[in-house]
């Protein structure tokens, strides 16, 4: 609980939450408003408050332990703000995502995103691995493999969010590349998942893969069954009814709908639900309105805290320095693993150094995703019948990951971007070879 010396009284747990939303508001506002006049992204001053208002960088004084210290139960209430807040982020990002460009995008989308998994997840297992008791020698115990291959599926996640936001600023979320990484994304978790139902399943889990794939089937033809259905809908109302707050507030509802029934109902993570249901309204009359609310609604409140959250649940009570060692190499291969294998992917597909390096690393930011798949197959961690710890457990530096990459991928973007003109700005004075070589888009394309 928050010092109580701060305080007359110690306030009750519902005034005390009231109390943090107005410190995460203000810091993270404030500190996002430096970090723009220094030249970085909002995203970045607001992860940097979470951390300066919360305990990670106040671990053991006796006399503080940061503006904001919440237990359990206030946590949890942050939390589910949080992922409010994440769900209004990809459903503003579905809304603003151009059908046609993510069309031409898809196979280059889902190169990208099979490039993301797969390279990464190789690259955690063998990094997991040396850090195993007896080194790549305990290769032939099961109990071993399996932790190692749960290190490298936590590797695979991709957080979109801070990406989406990012792009947003730079006014880049419905350029060729800002498509490619967002439409990859969303395969990226949804393959992120099936890679660790299939790793529980091998082990011994209770659903079987072939459940795992079918749920998933039956998530996008819902979507486009039911989010067809509910576009005609929309575009009725927008035809008679526009630019009235009815349509707003029924579009926020479809997008919870969306969110709830992926996640409890077809086993798929609630963001890519909210995405797919801003993506069934983005192109009609009414889409730039619904924008307007949900941008309203989620980002005066809402998305701030998802991004403050982030540093505020660091924890850093437990380090041990194998720990950091780890975290330190579970990071640099989870970085280097999504700007090598989605950079390589790009390149594969004729687009420039440039952009290849630009959607490689639109990918490496990790989140509420990460955590929620080391949650989710925790139980493949090592241990033996008393549960003591034999393996690694990478929580700690699952954290670090979230941490620095949520920091590291807005700052690697704005140098991406950096005097890239838009294809607005190119259109009178458009070089077909500069294009080739990088210089600026290619508008042919």
């Amino acid at each position: 609980m928050f010092l109580n010396s701060w305080f007359w009284i110690e306030p009750e747990p519902f005034m005390y939450v009231i109390f943090c939303l107005a410190v995460i508001l203000f810091f993270s506002k404030s500190l996002g408003i430096l970090a723009r006049r220094l030249g970085l992204p909002q995203v970045v001053g607001q992860v940097i408050a979470g951390l300066l208002i919360g305990p990670a960088f106040f671990v053991g004084l006796d006399s503080f332990h940061g503006i904001l210290n919440p237990n359990s139960e206030e946590m949890d209430m942050l939390h589910v703000f949080s992922q409010i807040g994440v769900i209004f982020i990809l459903f503003s990002s579905g809304l603003d995502t151009n059908v046609k460009e993510m069309k031409k995008a898809g196979l280059v989308a889902t190169l990208v995103a099979c490039a993301g998994v797969l390279v990464p997840l190789v690259l955690g297992f063998l990094v997991a691995m040396a850090f195993m008791p007896g080194g790549f020698s305990s290769i032939t115990n099961t109990d071993a493999v399996f932790n190692a291959l749960f290190v490298g599926a936590i590797l695979t996640a991709t957080s979109v969010g801070i990406t989406v936001e990012t792009l947003r600023e730079l006014g880049r979320l419905s350029s060729k590349t800002g498509t490619i990484i967002l439409g990859a994304a969303i395969i990226d978790d949804v393959l992120g998942i099936l890679v660790l139902s299939i790793i529980t399943s091998l082990k011994g889990g209770d659903i079987p893969v072939y459940i795992t794939f079918l749920k998933v089937i039956l998530f996008f033809v819902f979507t486009f069954v039911v989010g067809y259905l509910a576009r005609l809908v929309f575009k009725w109302l927008s035809k008679n009814y526009p630019h009235h707050r009815r349509t707003g507030i029924y579009a926020i509802a479809m997008c919870f709908i969306f969110a709830f029934l992926a996640e409890q109902v077809f086993g798929v993570a609630a963001i890519t639900g909210a995405y797919m249901a801003g993506l069934m309204l983005s192109g009609i009359d009414d889409t730039e309105y619904i924008n307007k609310k949900v941008i309203s609604s989620g980002y005066l409140i809402f998305s701030p805290i998802f991004f403050a959250y982030i540093g505020i649940s660091a924890d850093f009570s437990h380090f041990e320095p194998m720990d950091l060692v780890f975290a330190l190499c579970f990071v640099l291969v989870g970085v280097i693993g999504k700007i090598i294998g989605c950079g390589a992917a790009g390149k594969a597909t004729k687009h420039t150094m440039r952009d290849s390096y630009i959607i490689g690393s639109g990918m490496i930011a990790r989140g509420e995703v990460a955590l929620a798949v080391y949650s989710a197959g925790s139980m493949l961690i090592w241990r033996d019948e008393a549960g003591n710890l034999l393996g690694v457990d990478p929580m700690i530096a699952t954290i670090c990951l979230i941490l620095i990459s949520s920091i590291l991928c807005p700052i690697l973007l704005k140098l991406g971007f950096k005097n890239y003109p838009s294809i607005e700005e190119v259109k009178d004075t458009y070089n077909p070879s500069m294009a080739k070589e990088g210089q600026i888009p290619n508008i042919n394309e």
